[in-house]
């Protein structure tokens, strides 16, 4: 067991980034069995669960001709326009059936704003409006991050670097996580997480 002062950050394993879900994440379910492992080292486990409402913004659906994948300016910056994930409700949004979540302290749910998106566990996407994660926390005595899950460039990434700018010591296992890597987004992530002080381990 790890010191108390370490946790476990497990990034958005849910059905619809696992394959054959609507934004499927390849072999993005391969990592369940280390994630499951990972969480006896580890007195502190939070869960990330996107959490969607059917007219969220980032969805491409809800933009009239617009493609997936094509990118829009919100009033907080460039938005990806994302198939319809991870719905509030829908078997989409649930935890992978193979992934253990009883060992999670919290299960800290993201994107339920409809107006913005939150790829990090700590802020949403205009990098203000905080999610609570850091004081959780902060109130755990927690120093030291270990981030794992989907997507690397994405959801993970951006946590990682929030983290590190937040003061904690971040790792990100990149074994334990897979990447969507759309136009070059995993080198730009690996090159941003690196700059952030994150810390990248096999």
């Amino acid at each position: 067991m790890r010191p108390t002062t370490d946790a476990l950050i497990v990034i958005d394993i849910q059905n619809d980034f696992c394959p054959g879900g609507a934004l499927a994440v390849a072999d993005g379910d391969s990592i369940i069995p280390r994630v499951n492992a990972l969480m006896d080292e580890f007195a502190v486990v939070v869960l990330t669960q996107d959490w969607h409402p059917a007219d969220h913004s980032s969805f491409a659906a809800n933009h009239p001709g617009a493609a997936p994948f094509t990118t829009v300016e919100m009033p907080y910056g460039p938005q990806v326009l994302w198939p319809a994930h991870c719905v509030q409700g829908g078997a989409g949004a649930e935890f992978h059936p193979d992934l253990r979540t009883d060992p999670a302290d919290l299960i800290l749910r993201k994107g339920f704003r409809t107006d913005i998106d939150s790829y990090s566990a700590f802020f949403e996407n205009d990098h203000k409006t905080a999610t609570g994660l850091e004081g959780y926390l902060r109130n755990r005595g927690v120093a030291r991050l270990t981030l794992v899950g989907l997507a690397t460039d994405y959801c993970v990434a951006w946590s990682a670097i929030d983290a590190a700018r937040l003061g904690f010591s971040a790792t990100v296992l990149e074994g334990a996580c897979r990447a969507i890597d759309l136009d070059g987004s995993l080198a730009a992530a690996r090159a941003a997480m690196r700059d952030a002080g994150v810390t990248l381990e096999p």
